[in-house]
């Protein structure tokens, strides 16, 4: 029974001492940290005045460099800008590039007249040959479609539009005619065909361009015999297919006797006085205006003084 109550009490002074040792270390462990927080606190002071210091002294730096900065990036901006007008300037005239011989020549100087060219019967294959020797050149569209109107008519349209069909449906196609000429003896047409409205004008305008001729005008009327080149000086005729054209010489006043689409052609071509025949199917308003053409070139078959 004696050993019992030994081992009793020794088990009681074992659990004692952990104890004992428990609250020994939490007391250190405490006093530890409050030395680490009392050193924080410390440190953290003297840090507080430092950058107070610190942030005082860069400011001042800063305000005097500013205006150093300020001054060199000023200097390279005023000259960027120049420098790009510059090279706008030198890139506006260098717009058409020629191809041909006859557009370097006109590029140049060189040629200076459209009657140079049209004389020697050289072909025109740009464009901007003819813009720049003629300024004033006008174009005109010519009535080559139509729709029906409201009446149970055909109303005429500038543009004509046909169709295909194809496995994924119908493809619609335009077509233009245009004549160009600048009221002077120089005359042109062009056909052009495209998917949008804008393109076949514009290719249109572009073709007849490239088929300028030059008229011969003058008096050729009994009636007139004035001597200014306000007519024809003979009767003419042209042909394209179904359809004939008969150009006669007129006196001062008649006017363009002809339909509404060749007065188109005529009045660009210069002639104001004119008597018109016609045969064959002139609904076709391309056959129409070609024969006009046929007719006024076939004008250079006899040379007048």
């Amino acid at each position: 029974m004696a050993e019992k109550k030994k081992t009793k009490s020794t088990k009681k002074q074992v659990k004692k001492e952990k104890v004992k040792k428990r609250k020994t270390e939490k007391k250190v462990v405490t006093k530890r940290q409050a030395k680490k927080k009392t050193v924080k606190k410390k440190i953290e002071k003297p840090k507080e005045k430092k950058v107070e210091v610190k942030k005082e002294k860069p400011e001042e730096k800063k305000e005097e460099k500013k205006p150093e900065k300020e001054v060199k990036v000023i200097k390279p901006m005023e000259k960027m800008p120049k420098e790009g007008k510059e090279v706008e300037e030198k890139k506006g005239p260098a717009s058409w590039i020629p191809r041909t011989k006859i557009g370097k020549e006109v590029s140049k100087g060189q040629i200076t007249d459209i009657n140079k060219i049209l004389d020697e019967g050289i072909r025109i294959r740009e464009p901007e040959i003819v813009d720049t020797l003629i300024p004033n050149l006008q174009s005109e569209l010519i009535f080559i479609g139509g729709r029906p109107g409201k009446g149970g008519g055909i109303e005429r349209t500038p543009i004509r539009i046909s169709a295909k069909m194809h496995k994924s449906g119908r493809r619609y196609t335009s077509t233009a005619f245009a004549v160009v000429g600048n009221q002077d003896g120089i005359i042109g047409i062009g056909k052009g065909t495209g998917k949008e409205t804008r393109e076949t004008i514009e290719k249109a305008i572009r073709n007849a361009k490239l088929n300028i001729i030059k008229i011969q005008r003058g008096c050729g009327s009994w009636e007139c015999e004035c001597g200014k080149p306000h007519s024809i000086p003979f009767k003419t005729k042209g042909k394209c297919g179904s359809v004939r054209v008969t150009l006669m010489p007129a006196p001062k006043g008649i006017g363009l006797a002809v339909d509404d689409e060749t007065k188109k052609i005529l009045s660009l071509a210069g002639i104001k006085d004119v008597w018109g025949t016609t045969l064959g199917n002139t609904g076709t308003r391309i056959n129409l205006i070609q024969a006009v053409f046929y007719a006024l070139m076939n004008l250079h078959h006899f040379r007048i003084k």
